[in-house]
Order: structure tokens, then C-alpha cells, then sequence
């Protein structure tokens, strides 16, 4: 379970914040204080921070868009709100939230200088904001309801689905008729029925100041259910927020600079000892790689000085010298190599057998490679013994030349063993 200190800050740049400890659940750790932010800051003790900035100095909207959450999303915001904001769109940071079931993203925007300035008020008291998060979402929505929270002068107001905004210097009536919850009705012969549910916070002296409004608002809705809030709108507020309810304006240039030394710091010694046996293990490899190149080096003039012996005759670099033993070995008949004549002459009958209108006219066998010249009545069945005679894997067979005599194929087929 995470905590989290909670800071609401002070409306038209009053020094004085508020804050309180609250937890993921979605419950109150502390109670609600009040003073300056370095006060604030001496209650942090390790927890993420969690700023409430005032709800009539931001704006909060929803969007259409079909791009998904991304730098594509963000470019695409000031556009989609151009008309929604009175100022140039330039000057306005804008960020959004997860997409909601109705298909359409919360939407959190403010003046650029304006959020710097809280961000460097924020920094000068050693307090390092996790969200900032404008004050007007910390009232919950709740699905079929009508959710209203008066603060001093301002309202805050959702319908439970996707309208929610704070007006200031109005009636919760002044709010639902603004969203046509509610209509002049004073024409009408027949009174309304009554229609929705009105949830409100309020704190005991709006509670008896708006006390008319209730009456008013009683018999237009089904239901106006009262919450009196004994320690002020910070706590409902925080409570709704911690548990992770409102959108974040810090993203893009204002998001999280990852810090990837912290992750690494743990493992530095791990990594020291892993680089060293790598570099021990690598050096290790080289100084073999350089005695056996000096060995190879020492062992080719040794063969060459005892092959010029054999051959005086013979000049230049060799190349090969296993490849030339084994030369030496097939000129003197004692060659290593796997014997393949009998082999391949008993392949090359059963591909004979199988194309029976195939005649070999001569034979050759030298250094394991069989040479055998053959006539057909066309270059189809000289195809056909070639593949007849590899067919077991054992033998490559390859086409040399192929001649048309008279009316018949004259071809060479080569054989040897396969990968020689």
C-alpha cells in the first residue's frame, strides 16, 4: 500500500497550502494541515507528492480522438482544443488521460508560465512532485449521479459521465442549469417530474448560506443528498486523487526524467567484477590466439623448409599445406581419402535400370571423381540419371557438357562423393 502527501496549493498565488497524508486505497492517513510549503515539505518523509493545483486557474475537458497515448496524441491536443481556449494555444501545456468507456480521454490544460511557476515555488522548498493533478478532479464521479462540491465561492460539478468543470461565483442550480440538468420551467402549465440525483459536499456554513438552493433543487431532482465536509474539501479531494483518479499535467517536457544511474547504482559491483572477468577472460584469449599464431607460423616454415627437400624445384608461398600432403598422398596412391569408385558404380547401374534408354559409351576413374560419358534419346533422361544417381545422398552428380549427335544426347556426368 503507497502513501502519499497531498498538497493543495493556494488559489490567485496565496502562499498558504494545505496537505494531508492519504493512501492507494483511497483512505485518509493524517489530518488535513495547513501553512507554508516548507512546512509542507518537512511532512514529505519519502512519500511520492501528489499537488492539487487550483481548479480556476486550469482548464479540464474531454477529447475525440483516435490516436492512441503518445507524443502523437500530445501534438494532436492544442489542435483539438484551439476553440476551447481563449488564449494562444502556444502558450498552453496541455496532457491526457486514459480513454474512458465512452470512448472519449479527460483532458488537463494551463498556462505554461504558470505551471513553471509552480513547479520552481515547488523545487525552492525541496519538494519534488510526483502528479500534479487540477483540484476539480478529486470530486468522484459516480455513474447516475450528479456530483457537486462547493468550496468558498467555487463549484465543482460532474454528471457521472464526462462533463465536469468548476464555476466560481455561482449556485450549484447556476451549474445544472448550465450542463441543461435543469430548464426554466416557469412557462410550464404542468410541473416536471423529477428527474436525476444530486450528491453534495459543502461544509456547514455553505450548507446553511445556500440553504434556499437546496429547497429549490429538492423539487426538481429525485433525490439531494447532503455531505457535510467537517475538515474542508482537501480530504475529499486528496482521497479520490490517491487512489489514482485525475490526469497529470506532468507529461512530455514537464514528465519524469528517467533515472537510470539510481536503477544501475545497486549493481555497480556486480558489474565491476562481471567486467573484469570479461576483460581477464578476453586477454586470456588473445594471449592464446598470439603463441598459436606464432606456432602455425613456425610450423609452416619447418614444412616448407623440409618440402623444398622433396620438391627443390617448387616455388612460392603455400597456401595449404595439409591440402598439398594430401596431393603428395594421391600421387603416390596412399591417399586417405574414402574410396568411391566401386560405390559409384554401383549407383550409376541402378540409375541405369531406372532409365533403361540411357547407354554409357566410356568410363574414366581418377583421385575419386568418375567421369562416365553417356548417350539418351533426349536431355530429359540425362536429367533424370542425374537425379537418380544423387538420389541416396551419398554421390554428387553434375552434367559437364551435353551434345545433340544424329538423333541422340551425347553428355558427361561427373561423380564424386557429396561435400567433396
Amino acid at each position: 500500500m503507497a502513501e502519499f502527501v497531498v498538497i493543495r496549493l493556494g488559489r490567485d498565488h496565496n502562499p498558504m497550502v494545505e496537505w494531508i497524508v492519504a493512501d492507494d486505497n483511497g483512505t485518509r492517513r493524517s489530518q488535513p494541515s495547513r501553512g507554508a510549503l516548507e512546512e509542507a515539505a518537512a511532512a514529505v518523509q519519502g512519500r511520492s507528492v501528489i499537488v492539487l493545483l487550483p481548479a480556476t486557474e486550469t482548464l479540464t475537458t474531454v477529447v475525440n480522438l483516435p490516436m492512441r497515448a503518445g507524443s502523437k496524441l500530445n501534438a494532436a491536443l492544442p489542435y483539438a482544443l484551439e476553440e476551447q481556449v481563449a488564449v494562444d494555444v502556444d502558450t498552453m501545456h496541455f496532457a491526457a488521460g486514459d480513454k474512458r468507456e465512452s470512448g472519449v480521454r479527460p483532458v488537463a490544460a494551463v498556462a505554461r508560465e504558470q505551471l513553471e511557476r509552480w513547479l520552481a515555488e515547488l523545487e525552492e522548498a525541496g519538494i519534488t512532485p510526483w502528479k500534479m493533478v487540477p483540484e476539480n478532479y478529486g470530486l468522484a464521479r459516480i455513474p447516475g449521479t450528479i456530483s457537486v462540491l462547493v468550496d468558498d465561492d467555487c463549484v465543482f460539478f460532474n454528471d457521472g459521465e464526462d462533463a465536469e468543470f468548476v464555476m466560481q461565483g455561482a449556485t450549484p442550480s447556476d451549474a445544472l442549469v448550465a450542463t441543461g440538468q435543469l430548464t426554466d420551467r416557469a412557462d410550464d402549465d404542468v410541473p416536471p417530474e423529477p428527474s436525476g440525483h444530486l450528491v453534495v459536499y459543502c461544509d456547514a456554513a455553505d450548507e446553511e448560506r445556500l440553504s434556499h438552493d437546496w429547497i429549490a433543487l429538492r423539487h426538481e431532482l429525485h433525490s439531494v443528498d447532503i455531505n457535510l465536509l467537517p475538515d474542508g474539501a482537501l480530504p475529499r479531494l486528496a482521497v479520490t486523487v490517491a487512489s489514482g483518479q485525475g490526469v497529470n499535467l506532468l507529461q512530455g517536457h514537464y514528465g519524469p526524467r528517467a533515472d537510470y544511474g539510481s536503477w544501475l547504482r545497486p549493481w555497480s559491483k556486480a558489474a565491476m567484477l562481471l567486467l573484469a572477468f570479461l576483460i581477464i577472460g578476453f586477454a586470456g584469449k588473445g594471449v592464446d590466439y598470439y603463441r598459436l599464431t606464432q606456432e602455425e607460423a613456425a610450423l609452416r616454415e619447418q614444412f616448407a623448409e623440409a618440402y623444398a627437400v622433396f620438391r627443390p624445384g617448387d616455388a612460392g608461398v603455400i597456401a595449404d599445406p595439409l591440402q598439398l600432403v594430401e596431393s603428395l598422398k594421391r600421387s603416390l596412391g596412399t591417399s586417405s581419402a574414402p574410396q568411391v569408385f566401386l560405390p559409384s558404380v554401383l549407383q550409376l547401374s541402378v540409375a541405369l535400370r531406372q532409365n533403361a534408354e540411357a547407354k554409357v559409351e566410356s568410363v574414366s576413374y581418377r583421385a575419386g571423381v568418375f567421369d562416365v560419358r553417356i548417350t539418351s534419346p533426349d536431355v530429359e533422361t540425362v536429367g533424370k540419371l542425374q537425379e537418380a544417381i544423387a538420389a541416396t545422398g551419398q554421390f554428387a552428380a553434375s552434367i559437364q557438357s551435353t551434345d545433340k549427335v544424329d538423333d541422340r544426347i551425347t553428355s558427361r556426368i561427373q561423380i564424386r562423393e557429396a561435400g567433396s
